[in-house]
C-alpha cells in the first residue's frame, strides 16, 4: 500500500495530470482561434469549408478541411505558445555555459600515462 501511497503523491504524476487538464482547457481556446481565422478566410475569400468538394466524384473536401485547420492549428501554437515560453524560459531560467570538460584525447593520454608508470 505504501508504494501505491508514493506513486500517486510523486510529483510526475502530479504534473501529469495538471497538464492533461490544462491541456485540455488550452485547446478548446485554440479551436475558438482556429474558427476565428478560418472565418475570417471566409470573409475574404468565399466560405472556408470545403466539406462539398468532390473532384471526380472523391470527396477530398473534408480532408482539405481539417489540412487547412491543422495547418492554422500548428501556426497559432507555434507563434503563441511555442516561441513565447522559449523567449521567457532563456530570459528567466537561463541554461548555465558548458563546463570545459576533458576531450578523449586527453583522457586516453593519461590512462597511457598511469599504465606507463605502473610499469
Amino acid at each position: 500500500m505504501s508504494g501505491f501511497k508514493k506513486f500517486l503523491l510523486q510529483g510526475d504524476l502530479v504534473q501529469l495530470a495538471v497538464a492533461f487538464v490544462i491541456g485540455g482547457a488550452f485547446a478548446t481556446v485554440v479551436t475558438s482561434f482556429v474558427t476565428i481565422i478560418m472565418d475570417l478566410i471566409g470573409k475574404a475569400g468565399g466560405t472556408p469549408n470545403f466539406s462539398g468538394y468532390t473532384p471526380g466524384g472523391v470527396h477530398v473536401g473534408v480532408f482539405i478541411t481539417a489540412l487547412v485547420a491543422f495547418v492554422i492549428l500548428a501556426a497559432v501554437v507555434y507563434f503563441f505558445v511555442v516561441v513565447p515560453y522559449t523567449k521567457a524560459k532563456d530570459r528567466f531560467f537561463p541554461t548555465p555555459p558548458a563546463a570545459e570538460g576533458a576531450t578523449t584525447e586527453s583522457l586516453l593520454a593519461e590512462i597511457r600515462d598511469l599504465l606507463a608508470a605502473k610499469q
